[in-house]
């Protein structure tokens, strides 16, 4: 099968694949005049640089200069080759393409693991749904009260008690065995003679990309087997750090609501789901990274931590809203009762007390943190209680809003019978001894690489360049504009990039194609060029421009040339100690100033 899909075809994914709707999947985005604008996925901000044009099709990054159509958003996002981008763009505009299945001899290692978790998910779930061997899952699902509409829409299944199930069914395909043992699917016998299926007799949990592509696995023991729960290890297509459960079911109601509730496993989603919490994500069974943390915000700005109530859930829940705080979230803590987990919770008291008295109740996480630093500390001891004080003044410090710390203040001031100026005092001086720290070690280190691009586009560019980048806008949307360019100045642009990007432009219309940046940038190659044209794509230009504002910039790029070489002559005009050969350059510069007009 060939590997090449016909141009009409990608031009017909292109124009079906609203680029506002795809990155909305990744990105939340808010309108913002005729752009829509959020948080760059490609590098770490608090306050949005990136912005979507669905009239250009385009996004870019004013942050990062990350730019591109639709194709490339998903290329730089997700590392997918083009034609794994068309394709993927394709099954989600219902556009049929040659089948890139497992049997074909050009599909990837990653297109093989994902076929084989898809057909995987899809056997546990029948083997629990329909089979006899699925008896055992059965009954264990209905003690656990699992009902049918949370096995159906988690897509449940359960993995029969027998070495080779998976493997007969992959062997049948014609998957690649050894790159099955990648993906995590199977294990190699110790004797290198054969492969065994590496979950069995467990209840399987699928777990998705954002975008609900089976991934991985969690297989849950229904007998004293240990471990209780196996979750698949990280492969091509699977990194746990990166990875969140239920995101792409819980994305619509997230961003209906603005907000979302985070759990530490898979199981207190689903039963979170069942008591009518559509908004809900976890991580699986590990401690908050920073990455998912930046998923989360790029998804919803307001966060309620569901952890357990044990010393470790607490803990866990500490040091996630801590990550949470650093990327921009506003976050809430849940309070479960000692020994209750989100899952038991609900079992025992029931979806709407769970709704209302613990993420109902939730704490602000100024008040989570002030009873998180209490525990275990006697207020009786006067040093245990002046550490607790310390602390909380640490924290209430870091508040951005007076009536939030002045508010918190007056509650310490008023439980220990303490003067408020001298906790304002107090908590200042830890401000300002903080923010010195900081001011120190941000010195100590090297600028960053997004501040150092930032600076630099900052700066007010020559007219010559500024004259290049407006004549490409203009070439970019308009034939006629590239014809005149052509004829008058060809490739003259100072700039090499620019120069590249004309001479793109020079064939890519005498090709025949519309004026279309879109479609325009997705046939350039280069990295550096396709940034570069996105940024000039997106730049805001008078649509009533007048030809001799052209013509202007196109004189700019000629002289700029003759301009460089009059102010080396003046150099050297300054520098000559001979007063003949001073007046020869004289002249001479003189004469290349009127040649300018």
């Amino acid at each position: 099968m060939s590997n090449r899909i016909p141009d009409e075809k990608v031009e017909q994914i292109r124009r079906s694949s609203d680029i506002v709707e795809v990155i909305s999947d990744y990105v939340q985005l808010k309108k913002q005049g005729r752009q829509y604008i959020g948080l760059c996925p490609f590098h770490g901000e608090k306050s949005p640089s990136f912005s979507v044009s669905p009239d250009k099709q385009l996004y870019h990054c004013f942050g990062c200069g990350a730019g591109g159509n639709v194709f490339s958003f998903l290329m730089e996002l997700e590392g997918l080759t083009f034609i794994e981008s068309v394709r993927k763009l394709g099954e989600r505009a219902n556009i049929d393409l040659p089948d890139a299945t497992a049997q074909s001899p050009v599909a990837g290692p990653q297109v093989l693991m994902r076929s084989a978790h898809e057909l995987a998910a899809k056997l546990y779930y029948h083997v629990l749904t329909l089979t006899e061997q699925g008896s055992e899952g059965r009954i264990y699902v209905k003690k656990r009260g699992f009902t049918k509409e949370q096995i159906e829409h988690f897509q449940i299944g359960f993995a029969p008690d027998r070495w080779d199930a998976l493997v007969t069914i992959l062997t049948k395909r014609n998957f690649s065995l050894e790159t099955m043992v990648q993906a995590s699917l199977l294990g190699e016998r110790e004797s290198k003679d054969g492969y065994y299926d590496r979950f069995r007799n467990r209840l399987m949990f699928p777990i998705w990309d954002g975008q609900g592509h089976v991934i991985a696995f969690g297989g849950r023991s229904i007998s004293d087997e240990k471990p209780k729960y196996l979750n698949s290890s990280d492969s091509p297509i699977f990194h746990k750090g990166n990875t969140l459960y239920g995101l792409h079911l819980a994305r619509p109601s997230i961003r209906k609501l603005g907000s979302v509730v985070l759990f530490e496993g898979y199981v207190d989603v689903i039963a979170a789901w069942g008591a009518g919490l559509s908004n809900t994500i976890a991580t699986l069974g590990t401690a908050l990274t920073e990455e998912q943390a930046k998923v989360i915000r790029r998804n919803a700005e307001n966060v309620t931590i569901c952890y357990d109530s044990d010393k470790a859930g607490t803990s866990a829940a500490f040091r996630s809203a801590g990550i949470l705080e650093q990327v921009g979230c506003t976050v809430k803590v849940a309070q479960m009762p000692e020994g209750l987990d989100p899952d038991d919770y609900i079992r025992t008291y029931g979806a709407e007390s769970f709704k209302s008295n613990v993420i109902g109740e939730s704490l602000t996480l100024m008040s989570f943190k002030m009873r998180y630093l209490r525990k275990g500390k006697n207020m009786q001891n006067e040093a245990e209680r002046m550490s607790y004080i310390e602390d909380v003044l640490t924290e209430i410090s870091t508040l951005p809003r007076a009536v939030e710390r002045d508010h918190y203040l007056r509650q310490i001031a008023e439980e220990f019978s303490l003067s408020l100026e001298a906790l304002k005092h107090e908590q200042f001086q830890i401000y300002r001894e903080k923010r010195k720290q900081d001011k120190s070690d941000y010195q100590s280190k090297d600028r960053p690489i997004q501040s150092r691009k930032s600076l630099e586009a900052k700066k007010l560019l020559p007219a010559h360049q500024n004259a290049e980048r407006f004549l490409l806008a203009h070439m970019m949307r308009d034939v006629e504009v590239t014809e005149l360019v052509q004829e008058r100045i060809g490739g003259s642009f100072n700039i090499d990039e620019h120069q590249a990007i004309a001479a793109h432009l020079f064939a890519y219309f005498g090709e025949g194609h519309e004026a279309n940046p879109s479609q325009f940038i997705q046939g350039l190659q280069d990295e550096k060029l396709i940034r570069i044209a996105t940024e000039l794509a997106m730049m805001s230009l008078n649509d009533d421009f007048q030809e001799q504002e052209l013509l202007d910039y196109m004189k700019l790029i000629e002289t700029y040339p003759k301009r460089i070489q009059i102010q080396q002559k003046e150099l050297e005009m300054k520098r000559e100690k001979d007063p003949l050969e001073a007046a020869r350059l004289l002249m001479e510069i003189n004469r290349m100033k009127q040649e300018l007009h």
